[in-house]
């Protein structure tokens, strides 16, 4: 795909996706989804840089129905690095109304291959990248706060 098509794709994503949280704020619809802390063997974490927002996130998305929460974090790391996740324990439940919506969020530790390059889809995910869980990039907010707790072993719980 041209460097064109990637951006063009960004920015219809984008577009999207501001279209979504405008009907958000009117329906206040409640959503699940799930998140993974990522890690390899070396001590890194696989974070993902999105299209549409800045700053580097967990991977992650929401549950399909009918779907267990376990598989869709599984399905989301896949989807959107390429890298083959093994769920290690739950790491907590968190509460989002950031953007309008009732928002449960389960955030998983999960394992996986850190020879694997990881990659984006050029849709939704620009870049997905190892780093050093002690040396993570510009993180957003609630990235910062997981990482915070992994890097302390803790079992969180509470808002996002």
């Amino acid at each position: 795909m041209a460097d064109e098509e990637v951006i063009a794709l960004g920015w219809q994503h984008r577009l999207m996706v501001r279209g979504a949280r405008l009907w958000w704020r009117v329906r206040r619809p409640r959503t699940l989804g799930v998140r993974a802390i990522v890690e390899d063997g070396m001590g890194r974490i696989l974070l993902v840089r999105h299209t549409y927002i800045d700053q580097w996130h967990l991977p992650g998305g929401g549950v399909r129905k009918w779907e267990a929460t376990e598989a869709a974090a599984r399905r989301e790391v896949r989807e959107e690095t390429g890298a083959d996740a093994a769920i290690v324990r739950l790491h907590g439940v968190f509460h989002n109304r950031s953007q309008f919506k009732d928002d449960q969020v389960v955030v998983y530790v999960a394992r996986a291959d850190g020879n694997v390059a990881p990659r984006g889809d050029g849709f939704e995910i620009a870049e997905a990248r190892w780093f050093a869980a002690e040396a993570t990039p510009d993180v957003g907010p609630a990235t910062g706060r997981r990482l915070a707790e992994y890097r302390t072993g803790a079992t969180a719980f509470g808002p996002w």
